[in-house]
């Protein structure tokens, strides 16, 4: 099957729908905004509940709930915005505001990484230029923008973790931007044949299991499929660390390659750069791809404004425990106050 770049409709995504069938002709009639075309509407229903009505009700009460919010400054509420967040949670309103609770707070929390993503920064601009990460210009059979990561261009004695970092999460956040992308999701493919040990030190153990546990947790993309090609033996570990912080959902989705020939089984070619088999070459990706980075730039550079004013309303599982633990006490004090009840 061809792959489709990312102006292109593609009636095979989301063809399970036709079993499904749901007229969507009206859904965007009352949101100007709206650009999502039929198939992937369908695609939205069938894998997220959204529809017109649903769409409508949770963002309003979504802004009416940040407009109360002494917790937040300057958060925008533009659909775009906070549609990345109710498709992330399958419009569940409480778990999206939790999850945006979460994303303000990693941002905060590590600013170095979060914090100031101009993808015109001497050394970002280079680092994408090496070809460490960028972004297919095809989508794969499934719809999916396909984020391509390859270590080859990384230098230790040139780049900083804060470098990775940034590129990583410019990435991600221009992605976004883009609905049809916030509802089908994303494929990673990564090349690790040039990593190291010593890649491993760029990070406080502490610091990267954080980064990992939370990142998956705040940022609110869709991780549909992860391939990663040529994983060293000298750092296996790492990757076996890795897959005791995501989630057994996200494990569930990772696939490891070591060859060529079984990755383009599991992956379309069309997607690859032509180095790894595809029909583009790497550096006409990357010229396309840093176009959508200047176009998405100063959207990025603006959510520098939202503030987390306390965290205090952000639900971790030590406060779900607490909770738990209080409400099971208020039904003992219930079930002993019936008990005496009953004995006098």
């Amino acid at each position: 099957m061809t792959a489709m770049s990312p102006t292109t409709s593609d009636d095979t995504v989301g063809a399970d729908c036709q079993k499904n069938h749901t007229s969507t002709d009206d859904w965007c009639s009352c949101f100007e905004t709206c650009t999502l075309p039929k198939h992937i509407q369908e695609v939205a229903l069938i894998e997220l509940r959204e529809n017109e009505s649903a769409r409508r009700q949770a963002i309003s009460s979504f802004r009416q709930w940040i407009s109360k919010n002494a917790d937040v400054q300057n958060v925008i509420t533009d659909e775009n915005f906070l549609l990345r967040f109710l498709r992330a949670k399958k419009f569940s309103l409480p778990m999206a505001q939790q999850m945006l609770l979460k994303y303000l707070n990693l941002r905060q929390r590590f600013p170095m990484y979060f914090m100031g993503l101009d993808c015109m920064i001497p050394s970002i601009n280079e680092l994408i230029d090496s070809g460490y990460m960028f972004v297919s210009p095809f989508r794969d059979n499934e719809g999916r923008r396909v984020i391509i990561g390859t270590a080859k261009g990384f230098d230790l004695r040139k780049y900083s973790n804060r470098d990775l970092g940034i590129v990583h999460i410019i990435t991600y956040e221009t992605l976004l931007n883009d609905e049809v992308n916030q509802v089908v999701g994303f494929t990673h493919f990564g090349d690790f044949d040039s990593i190291t040990p010593a890649y491993i030190t760029l990070f406080a153990p502490n610091e990267f299991a954080t980064l990992i546990k939370w990142g998956e947790q705040s940022i609110p993309m869709r991780h549909k499929a992860i391939h990663l090609l040529n994983v060293p033996t000298p750092i296996k570990f790492a990757y076996d660390y890795f897959r005791t912080r995501i989630s057994p959902k996200l494990n569930s989705r990772l696939k490891m390659y070591t060859s060529l020939s079984e990755l383009q089984e599991n992956l379309d070619k069309k997607v690859l750069p032509k180095e790894y088999g595809g029909e583009m070459p790497m550096a006409e990706m990357i010229r396309l791809w840093k176009q959508e980075l200047l176009a998405n730039r100063e959207k990025l550079i603006a959510l520098d404004n939202m503030r987390l004013l306390s965290d205090k309303n952000i639900i971790t599982r030590k406060t779900k425990t607490e909770i738990n633990h209080s409400l099971i006490a208020g039904f003992d004090q219930i079930n002993g106050s019936f008990r005496k009840l009953e004995v006098d």
